[in-house]
């Protein structure tokens, strides 16, 4: 074991035989490990006899915890972060203590494993050759329609997460703006009730809409017809989103980078500017 080295571990998405033999021996060796729900992995720790000291790094603690975290590491200790379910940093906490680390010169070390939307790409059938990774849609219908609007020029699948209760909106939301694309719902991978639905975005409402939805999911969408415009440009594209009102400078930015094909963090830049400027 080396020390002073944060490792970015996944943990199984349903079936506990996902995890690795690499992981289950590094998490019995490591000094600390960073959960994302200490008593739910507690669960996972226990059945491979595994027992370490715990800490929780959250969405909500992330700030407190990961100083806490980092001065471990600085003390030369090895650190393990893992989430609830599949790979950390994978629309989980974790990139700021990974970059936090990285800038202090801490060593970072992934542990591959189970991750629900590579595992949904891979039996999806659709192109795998060029794909984006777009995680949650945002939860307002608005909003997650603008989001749908910059993503749907992009060539490639399309991979998204969403929650079980929202999956009907989100559904008749990519209806109503990318049109009748070929798509799949893949939900509780790995897991007893496994299942992928394929077919057009209608044909999968119904039968979605047949039942109760549970588990996690993942939403696949099949590339739309690529036309060869020119992309509009990014301040057009930033004083259209802005002249909307309803979205935050982060949300703007993410949209703008996804419509005009440059970096978020330019887009950022770029929107921060435009609005002192206004102001």
């Amino acid at each position: 074991m080396t020390a002073a080295t944060l490792y970015i571990i996944a943990t199984p998405i349903g079936n506990l035989e996902d995890i690795t033999y690499r992981a289950v021996r590094i998490l019995g060796e490591v000094d600390l490990i960073a959960a994302e729900d200490t008593r739910h992995s507690l669960k996972l720790l226990s059945h491979f006899g595994i027992s370490k000291p715990l800490t929780s790094y959250f969405d909500h603690n992330q700030q407190f915890k990961g100083e806490r975290i980092l001065n471990a590491l600085r003390k030369g200790k090895s650190v393990a972060l893992i989430s609830d379910a599949g790979t950390p940093c994978i629309s989980d906490p974790g990139f700021q203590l990974v970059r936090d680390a990285v800038a202090e010169g801490i060593a970072v070390v992934p542990v591959p494993g189970a991750c629900a939307a590579i595992a949904a790409l891979s039996a999806s059938g659709l192109p795998t050759d060029a794909f984006t990774f777009a995680g949650f849609p945002p939860s307002r219908q608005g909003k997650r329609r603008t989001f749908l609007t910059g993503a749907s020029a992009l060539p490639g699948t399309l991979v998204l997460y969403e929650a079980p209760h929202r999956l009907l909106e989100t559904l008749s939301d990519i209806r109503e703006v990318m049109g009748e694309r070929q798509v799949i719902v893949a939900r509780e991978l790995t897991k007893m009730f496994e299942e992928c639905i394929r077919g057009s975005v209608s044909e999968v409402i119904e039968t979605v809409s047949q039942g109760i939805v549970r588990g996690e999911v993942v939403i696949l969408i099949a590339a739309g017809k690529i036309t060869h415009q020119e992309a509009e440009p990014l301040e057009d594209v930033l004083s259209r989103l802005m002249a909307d009102g309803t979205l935050s400078i982060k949300d703007i930015a993410k949209q703008a980078a996804l419509i005009s094909g440059v970096s978020r963090s330019e887009a950022y830049s770029v929107a921060l500017r435009m609005k002192d400027d206004s102001d």
